[in-house]
């Protein structure tokens, strides 16, 4: 058999399935991103204050899939997942924290995993204030 044939018949059958996929319905496009501020509700904003338990980067819907900066704080009745951000653009900031730091958290609550969440807007501790979102939800952070 000859070359030629081979390549003819390899890009036929590609296209046989492009057109069953596409007559099928199977569209070919990026999906629009779900996360960052597109899942920020300003009405929805609570404060919630507490103390730091643990530091955690994994990957995250909120961050559109890639690896988030997030927080668990520990509040007066229950444990609270925070959002900080994308974790390429976190670890860019000079901004910290440990388990123990007392804080206050402002941002849109979030229903994640079961979970009653918090997507942060701004960060409180003692005399430091962290603006990390703009009212609408867009990072003001910069990388």
């Amino acid at each position: 058999m000859k070359v030629s044939s081979l390549v003819v018949g390899a890009i036929s059958a590609v296209a046989v399935v492009a057109v069953v996929l596409l007559i099928a319905g199977v569209h070919f496009e990026r999906p629009v991103a779900t996360g960052g501020a597109a899942l920020y509700n300003a009405s929805d904003e609570i404060t919630a204050t507490g103390v730091v338990r643990e530091i955690q980067e994994f990957s995250c819907p909120v961050s559109e899939g890639e690896m988030g900066a997030h927080l668990m704080l520990k509040t007066a009745d229950s444990v609270v997942q925070v959002h900080l951000a994308p974790g390429r653009i976190w670890r860019s900031q000079r901004i910290t924290f440990a388990p123990g730091d007392p804080i206050s958290v402002t941002g849109s609550r979030l229903r994640f995993h079961g979970n009653n969440d918090i997507i942060a807007r701004e960060i409180t501790r003692g005399s430091e204030n962290f603006i990390l979102r703009d009212h609408q939800g867009k990072l003001m952070l910069v990388q």
